[in-house]
């Protein structure tokens, strides 16, 4: 490639360098929120601290996506925006919805890369640049895996039973490799995101399992990675809806799939 652009030769990642300068791809990790004010604060701030920390090599930002909320968050979200102007940003929703919120602010990001965490962070952040460099060496997505072998968790054993039973129920219905569906720490490049997230219908819980079997299906490239993951036991998840939404999920993709996306324009 000329005119001092480099690019991830499947990922589509593209970055402007000047000559004789290693170019810095451009990440956003998005948090998507809602009724969270007790714990925003603290979650970004020592988000902010490892990406500053071990993330330097990036141009990256903080996103904070709010989705709806009824408490505090947004004002929070407003004064970490407003200390941090260069790092921390704010989208801000009027409808409720984890997906929608991640389709957002994704699909309306420049960055190269994408990719987003619970605002809890349960997932231990010294997984994210691996998460990261896997989207750099050319994965389109990459997605932390909780029930891998070498994965660590810590987690209630009804909520381990519902997770275990979902991902088979997914395994045995659309026939994935993919072993963990629902973990909250994923990333894809901006390609990847600009052709499939159109295709996802769902805007809640369901969207992870299926922008991840989208991806499957139409054979982008998709890394898992073991990670170490505790539960938060004050999560807003729940279980019983979240469950009945993700099934009715799988039955309508399975009943009725997408076509393939068409390729994205970056230019």
């Amino acid at each position: 490639m000329t005119g001092g652009q480099e690019a991830s030769p499947s990922s589509g990642i593209r970055v402007e360098a000047a000559q004789g300068v290693l170019p810095r791809f451009r990440l956003d990790a998005v948090i998507p929120v809602y009724n969270e004010e007790h714990v925003l604060a603290g979650s970004v701030e020592r988000l902010r601290a490892f990406l500053a920390e071990h993330m330097g090599g990036y141009r990256w930002r903080i996103v904070v996506a709010d989705n709806a909320s009824i408490d505090g968050t947004l004002a929070v979200a407003e004064g970490l925006a407003a200390a941090h102007p260069n790092e921390v940003a704010l989208v801000h929703l009027l409808q409720k919805g984890r997906g929608r919120a991640l389709r957002h602010a994704w699909l309306n990001s420049d960055a190269d890369i994408l990719s987003y965490m619970d605002v809890d962070l349960s997932t231990d952040l010294s997984h994210y640049p691996l998460l990261i460099q896997c989207i750099v060496n050319g994965y389109d997505v990459a997605t932390g895996s909780r029930l891998l072998p070498e994965s660590k968790t810590n987690r209630s054993p009804k909520r381990e039973f519902i997770s275990r039973s979902y991902n088979l129920i997914t395994k045995l219905t659309h026939f994935t490799k993919i072993v963990d569906m629902q973990c909250g720490f994923k990333a894809l490049s901006r390609r990847a995101a600009q052709e499939l997230i159109p295709l996802v219908e769902n805007n809640q819980w369901f969207f992870d399992t299926e922008l991840l079997l989208l991806a499957e299906k139409f054979g982008y490239r998709i890394k898992e990675i073991p990670v170490q993951w505790l539960e938060d036991p004050d999560t807003r998840v729940k279980i019983v809806a979240t469950v009945m939404e993700d099934l009715h999920g799988l039955v309508r993709l399975r009943l009725h799939p997408p076509a393939r996306p068409a390729a994205a324009n970056l230019d």
